[in-house]
């Protein structure tokens, strides 16, 4: 189905509009996608986001600058990310007694061993919607996607 269908108009748009368009569509494709595939460890794409970032710490903390600074979506509220990763015991946060606004924050056991597990579906969902590329386009893509960027 191309933009126009979905838009539900017989007027072709503009291509600079439809490219914008397209990409917000696709956006929203591949996001869902994301979402689906992590639903069954209720998890949100971007409390994923925080797991991640955090098992790249390489079991140093982190503290909530560091992980706003890294995320995908910086529009995210951490601190309510954090929290609700806390309530699944995903993640603990060591608050320091001499410094109330030194926060650590550190991935769990439970927290990595389920992350090892959302890869996976994420992996799958990934693969599923870049079926239909070979690498070399996906290296175009990239390098088109980079270009809106800088």
């Amino acid at each position: 189905m191309n933009v126009e269908q979905i838009l539900q108009t017989k007027t072709p748009l503009p291509l600079r509009q439809r490219s914008v368009i397209h990409l917000v569509l696709v956006h929203y494709h591949v996001y869902d996608t994301l979402t689906q595939a992590l639903k069954p460890f209720e998890v949100s794409v971007p409390q994923f986001n925080v797991l991640r970032i955090l098992r790249g710490q390489k079991g140093e903390p982190a503290n909530l600058s560091t992980i706003n600074g890294r995320m995908i979506n910086k529009m995210s509220n951490t601190t309510r990310l954090v929290d609700k990763l806390i309530a699944k015991g995903f993640v603990r946060r060591n608050i320091c007694p001499e410094n109330r606004r030194k926060v650590e924050i550190f991935l769990t056991d439970q927290g990595a061993e389920s992350l090892r597990e959302m890869d996976k579906a994420v992996a799958g969902a990934e693969a599923t919607l870049m079926q239909h590329f070979s690498d070399q386009d996906l290296k175009d893509l990239n390098n088109l996607l980079d270009q809106i960027e800088s």
